[in-house]
């Protein structure tokens, strides 16, 4: 067999292989320019004829690699003003791991499952610090999100939004922006998860509402066990849930 990557049941020859990973190399060492310059988010970036200069490449083959950047959100391009470092942006994380999610449905699962895995083991470990730093404001907007969720369940209506803001609130206290942002993003896969197999609450309405009832109850005694328990079982019905899609 000819040497290349395999693509659609085709060979993919080996001279293109050869220019992906070239572009592959560019765009690292774009990346590494931006950390050498000290160039934070906002700050713009060397002109294209500056850039084709330093790094040696002409000028189609550094546009396809700041096009590649771009999608995964390393830069802004803006026509007419020029390339700048991209503020913080998780838009392309998301898309990923929605796509890997939406996708390991229509098999076993298995990446859905690791999602809430890995969202499961930041909250649940993360639940006792927040607790530590959290005031009796945020006590009560936690419990506010409650009461919310309460009144939904009442009325037979989901209650998505309240869901992700009792969860960011819950969080809030720890004043780590990458963690909320994070959970933003699983907060979307798992939105769109839902969206594929149903409805997002295809447990009882009541009963989801009165499991964060019981959450908030654990941080509001300050009982850092019982609440990361608590957070377990939250995410042992969205396995639940999965599972039986996947069955």
């Amino acid at each position: 067999m000819a040497a290349g990557n395999i693509t659609a049941g085709k060979t993919l020859p080996m001279a293109r292989f050869s220019a992906q990973a070239r572009l592959r190399a560019l765009q690292t060492d774009i990346l590494e320019l931006i950390l050498e310059r000290d160039l934070v988010a906002g700050d713009p970036l060397p002109t294209e004829s500056e850039l084709t200069a330093a790094l040696g490449v002409g000028r189609n083959t550094l546009r396809e690699s700041l096009k590649a950047l771009q999608a995964v959100g390393v830069i802004e391009i803006r026509h007419g003003f020029g390339m700048f470092v991209a503020p913080s942006n998780f838009e392309a994380l998301t898309d990923g791991l929605t796509f890997r999610a939406r996708l390991s449905l229509r098999h076993h699962g298995e990446e859905a499952m690791q999602l809430v895995d890995v969202r499961q083991a930041l909250e649940s470990g993360l639940v006792g610090a927040a607790m530590d730093k959290i005031t009796p404001e945020q006590l009560a907007a936690v419990e506010e999100s409650v009461e919310r969720m309460e009144a939904s369940a009442a009325a037979g209506e989901p209650f998505i939004e309240a869901d992700a803001e009792f969860h960011r609130r819950l969080f809030e206290p720890l004043n780590n922006e990458l963690l909320i942002s994070l959970m933003d993003v699983f907060w979307k896969v798992y939105r769109r998860i839902h969206l594929e197999v149903g409805s997002l609450y295809a447990v009882d309405l009541h009963e989801t509402a009165a499991l964060h009832r019981e959450i908030y109850e654990a941080v509001a005694s300050a009982d850092k066990v019982l609440a990361a328990e608590r957070l377990n079982s939250h995410f042992d019905g969205i396995r639940s849930i999965i599972a039986q899609t996947t069955a």
